[in-house]
């Protein structure tokens, strides 16, 4: 009796896809005149850069402007995007102008709060730290949060957002402000401060 044939072994995973691209590569294509590129870049940065200019403006609408304005300058800068730099640092270098300029032209009427207080700055507030004990305890702390983190003075407010939200590095945002990473850190410091004071109620309890 002929035996039944052997089972042929069982194929890897295809594992040969290119990886995507890196935001460099796509900025230094769209430098080069490759349209599509653009596109590639507003999918994968639009969200996270809207994110970041509404909890740096507090407005809704004047965040989505001000995102796809950050990507019209973009574009029209694109030749001077400088082979090898980091491209989320030239991205919110030039969101964060738009965001200053802004606030320079308009008075400031703080009608919307942050999404959610940052998790780091709050961690770090209080050793020791007891969870609320009910819901509406709960949201007021938050409210509270987002209302101590939205009264600090911009300076202060754009260096704790890029941390603890964009998880940007000391440097990167020395980068992005146009400042030394010593002041970033003392500005830091001096947010975390500010909140310690605005909190201070809910740090005791």
């Amino acid at each position: 009796m002929t035996p039944p044939p052997a089972s042929s072994p069982a194929r890897p995973p295809d594992d040969s896809a290119p990886p995507a691209p890196s935001d460099e590569a796509l900025m230094a294509a769209l430098a080069a005149g490759d349209l599509p590129a653009l596109d590639a870049l507003m999918l994968r940065w639009q969200r996270p850069l809207h994110a970041f200019l509404h909890r740096h403006l507090q407005n809704e609408a004047d965040a989505l402007d001000l995102a796809q304005e950050t990507f019209v300058r973009l574009y029209r800068h694109r030749e001077s995007y400088r082979a090898g730099a980091r491209f989320t640092t030239w991205m919110f270098q030039i969101a964060l102008n738009l965001a200053r300029d802004h606030a320079r032209k308009r008075e400031r009427r703080r009608t919307d709060s942050l999404e959610a207080a940052p998790p780091a700055a709050t961690a770090g507030l209080a050793a020791a730290g007891a969870s609320p004990d009910t819901a509406a305890r709960r949201a007021e702390e938050v409210a509270a949060v987002r209302a101590a983190i939205a009264a600090l003075p911009e300076e202060l407010r754009e260096v704790l957002v890029l941390f603890e939200y964009e998880d940007r590095s000391h440097a990167e945002i020395a980068e992005i402000i146009g400042a030394t990473p010593k002041a970033v850190e003392t500005r830091l410091y001096r947010a975390r401060d500010k909140l310690r004071a605005a909190l201070a109620r809910w740090l005791k309890t």
